[in-house]
């Protein structure tokens, strides 16, 4: 009987442990597992990166609108709004951006996630990912821009369009009636 007792004591103990390593690993991430995290995948860095990349396909947008509106802009206007939108990026506030991520990251991820998503990024294939996603991002944005410069023109032009409609049915509607009545 001892020895029954003395097994099934092992097994709750045994189980116990498991179950107890199950939930630390489905609990709620911590805001520092989360710092942890962003610190493996130099977030900090990686979002001055990304910046960059879209900086230059905003710039190739900018660019091409120029290009289209030249006679109606002024000559120093292209170099002007670059220097806004350099000055933008530059003085974003990337550290808040940062703490207002991490509760995001908490609600969403478990402390397995993160500590999965640590392994990972801590891994060769994670480090060659966190290393070339700029260039990709860069290389993406070129090839979408003008994807989402001919998109934004038609977008631009059905809206122009269903404005004037509603301003010509809003003119219409307003007017006075003209219709002579006979008695």
């Amino acid at each position: 009987m001892k020895r029954l007792l003395s097994a099934v004591g092992l097994v709750f103990v045994l189980s116990w442990s498991c179950i107890a390593q199950t939930s630390t690993a489905d609990s709620p991430a911590t805001k520092e597992d989360v710092e942890k995290y962003l610190q493996v995948v130099h977030s900090h860095d990686m979002m001055k990166k990304m910046a960059v990349a879209m900086s230059q396909g905003m710039h190739q947008m900018l660019h091409q609108q120029y290009l289209k509106h030249k006679d109606d802009l002024p000559a120093d206007y292209e170099s002007k709004m670059t220097a806004r939108m350099d000055e933008m990026f530059e003085n974003m506030p990337w550290d808040e951006m940062m703490q207002a991520m991490a509760p995001v990251y908490e609600k969403h991820f478990t402390k397995g996630d993160i500590d999965s998503l640590i392994a990972f990024y801590s891994s060769p294939t994670g480090e060659k990912m966190l290393r070339e996603m700029p260039s990709i991002m860069t290389e993406a944005m070129q090839s979408m821009t003008p994807i989402m410069t001919k998109y934004m023109e038609t977008v631009q032009q059905r809206l122009q369009k269903e404005t004037d409609v509603m301003i010509a049915q809003s003119k219409k509607a307003s007017s006075p009636n003209t219709t002579a009545t006979h008695n």
